[in-house]
């Protein structure tokens, strides 16, 4: 009985599919538009590209110029405004552009890691992404924490 109710089932499912296969699908209306900042072509809707320019002051900015704005609100001692934050972007993606390709690619993006791993090692450890490990006090003996008693596979028996 049950294998009846399966089969009946599937031949529904199956007719759905077809009858939905056939109305077609609305299209999603997208247009091309280039961040002001950084010259990013991008493919967004109509309605999150306008919601992006009433966010910027009338100026569409791809999606990691946004980051980089929020970061550098963020990273300022004094608090600034969103125009003045993506106006220092704005400025600093001009005179990346203006200064064309480095001329050994692989020793400016070695010099690049660099200074990023400088700088997330001089960043104060609340700061940092990753977890901080437990500190030791001075003179205070170091045994390991847990020690295993028992194997956790079963005995074999045979």
């Amino acid at each position: 009985m049950s294998a009846t109710v399966i089969g009946d089932a599937m031949v529904v499912s199956a007719a759905e599919t077809q009858a939905t296969a056939a109305k077609p699908v609305p299209q999603i209306e997208v247009e091309f538009v280039k961040c002001d900042c950084c010259g990013l072509t991008e493919e967004c809707t109509p309605t999150y590209i306008e919601r992006v320019r009433e966010r910027y002051e009338g100026k569409w900015i791809c999606g990691l110029c946004t980051e980089a704005v929020k970061d550098e609100i963020v990273r300022t001692q004094r608090l600034i405004s969103t125009e003045e934050a993506m106006a220092r972007h704005m400025s600093f993606c001009q005179e990346f552009v203006s200064s064309g390709p480095p001329p050994d690619p692989t020793v400016h993006l070695i010099s690049a890691m660099r200074s990023i791993l400088r700088r997330s090692l001089d960043c104060p450890r609340g700061l940092r992404s990753t977890p901080s490990s437990p500190t030791r006090k001075v003179g205070e003996i170091r045994g390991s924490g847990l020690a295993r008693s028992e194997s956790c596979f079963p005995a074999l028996s045979g």
